[in-house]
């Protein structure tokens, strides 16, 4: 691995005052850099392009983007695959071109934080190339060698399409090696000091650039022990609060974000006591919020929020519709899962491992209703929302394109020749620009969105400019109201500023899952004499009294209600 050359600490900047809580309101929106912007003409996006478009995503209100990786990798996984993870893929740019970035975002008051693959490597990374032809050398023990492919028996294969064990042999170092995903991604060994030093030294350098933050990718399966299933074991968490401590001492303010595809009881040990990472995703939480809306009926999403438990004060939940993998039905049951299966994967090529690889959009069957609907959930419910690039207007996908690469196609700016993405033939693009007569990018693309102002983008925008002015939704509490409809999945955000400088903060949201108008009656008794201000027009509802609050929902509808004492209304809509 080059040796980095060294970087002068990162300062403070517009973007990163002291703020500990940063994450909690932030809007995050993932975003891949060979699939946004090309600047050089290659027909690959770049670090270049993704800055030229910074401004587009501060108008959209973007606190913080994530950028899966970009590091040097054969790209056999979409650059999961790392080769070195202290230099940048030269089709992307260079370290010079990432620090630029990370400043231009920065004077926006955009965060960023990147994806950072800890579990494993790409096997042409050069620690594994020395691992397997000089065994007794200093990385002889970087990965995990055995003699023969039984170990670990009680681990799960998780790419099920693809792998048959999780232990390959190796010809050269004639031992089989272990790995938990693709058979070219030998898993690193955490017993040796040497790699948590390696790691550690890795993420340090990126810190020092100026970024914001890690997602963690993989974490779970860092360790592997005989009679377990090598997930979720304690010396796991034991490493990760050694990372949170070097971070915390030298990096204040920075945001580690653990990917576990677990149960939200698993998942929230990745927390610790405040003392491991400060978010993890909440994966159950996105396929029963498909679910609920193909039923009609709120009992998916009620019950895995009543399952959830409580983590601590400075940590948060992140939640997503969708994102660069494949809509994972892992945290449902095999009825659930061919539930799901049949009701948005019709057809065999939709499918992949465990999955769904269909983009938000083209899952909801392009239904506006649905899509604001699935939007305001993500916004409202507890924790910091990530969008998906494109979803924002409501991009296609391509299932003919092999693996994830479906929902990895290139950004649509304008009508123009290969979507505005790139100046190249087309012919050369990363991947095809999608060309449909419903998704297509002559059709779905920022330039006309931008023009029209009843748009999807233009409405997405307005959602997320709400939601900030309104710290309920980042900092509240969650309660769920239940109420009298089943087919209504109605609850309570409520934040009370403990310093006392701001009034209490209490939103009412409400979701008619249906297709057909639905009335719901609410027990609000406690807020007697309040008045609903709905938030989108700042329209006035009746006041609340002590009998049950009635409210009529449209099918796929929704309300944001802020409630304001009587002696308070009147307040025209937020940001208007």
């Amino acid at each position: 691995m080059s040796e980095p050359a060294p970087i002068d600490s990162y300062q403070d900047t517009a973007a990163s005052p002291s703020d500990p809580e940063w994450f909690k309101r932030a809007v995050f929106y993932e975003v891949l850099v060979r699939s946004f912007d090309d600047s050089n003409g290659d027909g690959i996006g770049d670090l270049p392009g993704l800055t030229s478009r910074l401004d587009y995503l501060q108008w959209l209100g973007v606190d913080c983007l994530w950028l899966p990786p970009f590091y040097a990798s054969p790209m056999r996984d979409g650059g999961y695959d790392i080769a070195d993870y202290v230099s940048v893929l030269p089709e992307f740019g260079t370290i010079g071109d990432f620090v630029e970035f990370i400043d231009a975002a920065h004077e926006r008051g955009i965060r960023v934080i990147v994806d950072f693959v800890m579990n494993h490597t790409s096997d042409a990374h050069p620690w594994f190339q020395a691992s397997r032809s000089d065994p007794q050398g200093p990385y002889g023990e970087f990965y995990m060698w055995a003699d023969d492919d039984k170990g670990y028996a009680g681990a799960r294969i998780i790419f099920v399409d693809t792998e048959t064990s999780n232990w390959t042999f190796d010809p050269v170092r004639k031992q089989y090696f272990w790995h938990r995903f693709f058979s070219h991604q030998p898993d690193l060994n955490f017993d040796n000091p040497l790699v948590r030093e390696a790691i550690l030294e890795a993420l340090k350098f990126w810190l020092d650039l100026g970024i914001d933050g890690f997602r963690l990718d993989a974490v779970p399966y860092l360790y592997a022990r005989e009679g377990t299933n090598c997930e979720n074991l304690p010396e796991t968490h034991t490493f990760l609060k050694e990372v949170r401590a070097e971070v915390d001492r030298l990096y204040p303010d920075r945001v580690l974000l653990c990917e576990a595809n677990q149960w939200p009881q698993d998942v929230v040990e990745y927390l610790g006591d405040g003392d491991e990472c400060h978010m993890a995703f909440h994966f159950p939480v996105m396929p029963r919020l498909f679910m609920a809306v193909r039923r009609e009926s709120r009992y998916p999403i009620s019950e895995i929020m009543a399952q959830t438990p409580k983590i601590p004060d400075n940590c948060q939940w992140g939640i997503f519709l969708r994102n660069h993998d494949e809509l994972t039905l892992e945290m449902v049951t095999d009825e659930e899962r061919d539930y799901m299966w049949a009701e948005y994967a019709k057809d065999p090529r939709m499918k992949a491992n465990i999955g769904i690889r269909r983009r938000l959009a083209p899952l909801l069957e392009n239904d506006r209703n649905r899509l604001e609907l699935f939007t305001a959930l993500l916004l409202g419910l507890p924790g910091s929302p990530v969008l998906y690039y494109g979803d924002e207007i409501g991009m296609g996908d391509n299932i003919w394109l092999g693996d994830r690469d479906a929902v990895r196609s290139p950004m649509q700016w304008t009508p123009d020749r290969n979507a505005g993405f790139s100046r190249a033939t087309p012919g050369k693009l990363t991947l095809p620009v999608i060309m449909d007569p419903i998704y297509g990018y002559q059709v779905t693309n920022v330039e006309a969105q931008m023009a029209a102002a009843p748009s999807f983008l233009h409405w997405t925008r307005r959602m997320i400019e709400v939601r900030k002015a309104n710290p309920a939704f980042g900092l509240g509490t969650f309660t769920d109201l239940g109420g009298s409809n089943p087919s209504v999945l109605s609850f309570l955000r409520e934040h009370v500023d403990l310093t006392g400088v701001e009034p209490p903060d209490v939103v009412l949201c409400v979701n008619n899952l249906s297709r057909f108008p639905q009335p719901v009656e609410l027990d609000l008794r406690r807020f007697d004499g309040y008045r609903p201000v709905e938030l989108l027009g700042g329209v006035e509802f009746p006041p609340i009294g002590e009998l049950p609050y009635l409210l009529t929902v449209a099918g796929h509808g929704h309300f944001w209600f802020r409630l304001d004492p009587a002696s308070t209304t009147g307040a025209g809509p937020v940001g208007g």
